[in-house]
């Protein structure tokens, strides 16, 4: 399993997930360590799909459901839009959907 958080240096969001998400892999008794990937420019985030930061991809797939069809790329800080309401984080059912589905895998 591969875990990453991609980020650019003008959104501290990526601080405030990366503990989140090693306290999830530790919950699920999983050892992987968290890769963190910076984004630098525009081309690299068009480059790497990158939706804002924090982008967290497991298996190089996004934990947000529909990610994928989405093209709004760019050097911004991302939102996610939830059934609680809009966070600066990805809630935790998602990490823990596409934890679970890559350690079935």
């Amino acid at each position: 399993m591969r875990v990453e958080i991609l980020y650019f240096d003008g959104c501290p969001s990526h601080e405030r997930v990366l503990p989140r998400v090693r306290e999830l892999l530790a919950e699920g008794g999983v050892s992987e360590q968290v890769e963190l990937r910076r984004v630098e420019s525009l081309e690299a985030a068009e480059a790497e799909r990158f939706l804002g930061s924090p982008t967290v991809r497991v298996d190089g797939a996004d934990v947000e459901p529909g990610a994928d069809g989405r093209s709004d790329f760019g050097l911004k800080c991302r939102l996610f839009r939830t059934s609680q309401g809009i966070s600066a984080t990805p809630p935790d059912e998602w990490l823990r959907a596409a934890l679970g589905q890559a350690g079935a895998s």
